[in-house]
């Protein structure tokens, strides 16, 4: 019996990456006067890895070999990754940054239900909280009986580490649960934690490869704006009797 629903932040329960997170991380690189800036389709590339503070890192290592990093540059990477996170936080205050479709509506039919609701991301938890109580409501963060969130695991995805930590909190099995992800390292995840999974793409994954999930969609669909399936014919409404055919099939 399904009894929780796992999201992903990033991508899947908002547009957050293109317009959100790459223009905070370009705003904090300019607050101390580095040249560094994250084009789209450089940020693209950048988002094989997982974790902000591992981006700037693996962004020197690989697009940057004229920069000489200082002795302190590991506190610079953590300092860079808080400055980022605060102008990310009064982008979300200023409404810039909207739920993808069908979202608010399959959570809120999740919560009459009864079911369990949790978080399972790589983003830190003042980001997570600030795009729920922006983007949600006020007390959403309330809503979700886990949030599993930025470095409370060593390994962040694609390792499935923060699901199962995730669920152990919950005290639930992968059986019992649905996770929603929108990116290969994502579904490398949830499927690694033994959940089974479903996919709304967006601009930077919908060319990932995703054999391991039981849909792969534009989003979840909104009454008069279904969601188009990308691994069958098929549209509609992602809702939880549509999760449960999924599930039984």
């Amino acid at each position: 019996m399904l009894k929780a629903l796992l999201f992903d932040v990033d991508g899947t329960l908002a547009d957050t990456e293109r317009d959100g997170h790459r223009v905070a991380f370009n705003a904090a690189f300019r607050d101390i006067g580095l040249d560094w800036d994250w084009d789209v389709d450089l940020y693209g590339k950048l988002l094989a890895v997982t974790g902000g503070k591992e981006r700037m890192r693996y962004y020197v290592d690989h697009f940057r070999p004229d920069y000489v990093k200082p002795a302190d540059f590991d506190d610079l990477v953590v300092n860079l990754h808080k400055t980022k996170t605060k102008h990310y936080t009064e982008l979300l205050a200023e409404g810039g940054i909207p739920l993808r479709p069908g979202v608010r509506r399959l959570i809120d039919e999740a919560r009459q239900a009864g079911l369990t609701l949790g978080i399972a991301t790589t983003t830190t938890p003042d980001n997570v909280t600030a795009l729920l109580r922006h983007s949600l409501a006020p007390d959403s963060p309330d809503w979700f009986a886990v949030i599993a969130a930025g470095d409370i695991v060593q390994a962040k995805k694609p390792a499935p580490d923060i699901y199962l930590w995730a669920m152990d909190r919950l005290g639930l099995k992968a059986e019992e649960c649905v996770a929603f992800e929108d990116s290969c390292n994502g579904i490398r995840s949830s499927r690694g934690a033994g959940l089974r999974t479903v996919v709304t793409v967006n601009d930077y994954t919908r060319d990932d490869e995703f054999d391991d999930a039981i849909a792969v969609l534009s989003d979840l669909g909104e009454p008069g704006t279904p969601y188009r399936r990308l691994d069958r014919e098929e549209a509609g409404v992602v809702d939880l009797a549509r999760l449960a055919g999924w599930l039984q099939a």
